[in-house]
């Protein structure tokens, strides 16, 4: 792809604003590649490059985060290897199926993910009743319920990826007795991961266009840090706030596309 200086600039801020609003809440995918395709680049060029050009900024933003991921190692592990088995199948899929296959299912699934995201006080707080009226204790990892809902939530990341990030936090919200800050932590580096298996894979199946792949790289990988600084400021409310925004705007992207 022959970029101008201004069209250069413009994937280059659209890598600061994903960076930016993947720490934070997730759906980066929304601002680049729609970019990356209005300058001329195939569907699934557009959709590999972005991935791999993410992956700095998904590990600039989880270390941003890195405070909030005391304490969560084993846990960590144990997601993190799911969204690994998970990231590759999606991008298996990318190449497998007809690149219209998850547009009917998609917004489907971010508004569920939404409206989990809004009730989670509510639900979280009757689940911890419930327990204490049957003398249960949560399981600190969610149990398999979890680990099953991040993997396929990981399927659908690897194979595009647009609001990966809420559909993280409504599962972990619901299923983990956690501050959202640390949730939202977690959530950061699954991405990474999710993002790396998929990059990595596509690296020996699909064509780059490096120069697209370079620009966000380093836009994204600022847009982390400044992520980072932003979101862990947002109390818990004004971050529910945001994910909910930005979660119907990528329903309303996603259905207008």
């Amino acid at each position: 792809m022959a970029l101008s200086i201004g069209e250069a600039v413009a994937v280059f801020a659209a890598g600061i604003g994903a960076g930016t609003i993947n720490t934070i809440v997730g759906s980066g995918t929304l601002i680049t590649f729609p970019v990356l395709l209005a300058f001329g680049l195939p569907p699934v060029t557009a959709n590999v490059s972005n991935t791999l050009g993410l992956v700095p900024g998904s590990l600039s933003g989880a270390i941003g985060y890195r405070r909030e991921l005391a304490g969560q190692r084993r846990r960590l592990l144990r997601f993190a290897a799911f969204a690994l088995i998970g990231g590759l199948g999606g991008a298996i899929l990318l190449l497998a199926l007809p690149s219209k296959a998850f547009d009917t299912i998609v917004p489907a699934l971010i508004a569920v993910a939404l409206v989990l995201v809004v009730a989670q006080p509510k639900l979280a707080a009757r689940v911890r009743a419930r327990r204490e009226r049957n003398g249960t204790t949560a399981h600190p990892d969610g149990g398999p319920a979890l680990l099953l809902g991040l993997m396929l939530a990981s399927v659908y990341g690897g194979y595009f990826g647009a609001a990966q990030g809420v559909i993280y936090v409504s599962l972990m919200g619901v299923l983990l007795n956690e501050d959202l800050q640390r949730i939202n932590a977690l959530k950061n580096v699954l991405a990474a991961v999710v993002n790396g298996v998929a990059a990595v894979f596509f690296l020996f199946v699909a064509e780059f266009d490096w120069t697209a792949v370079a620009l966000i790289a380093v836009g994204s990988t600022l847009g982390g840090q400044l992520g980072a600084k932003v979101g862990r400021r947002l109390p818990p409310t004004a971050l529910r706030a945001v994910i909910v925004l930005v979660g119907l705007l990528a329903i309303v992207q996603l259905l207008l596309k």
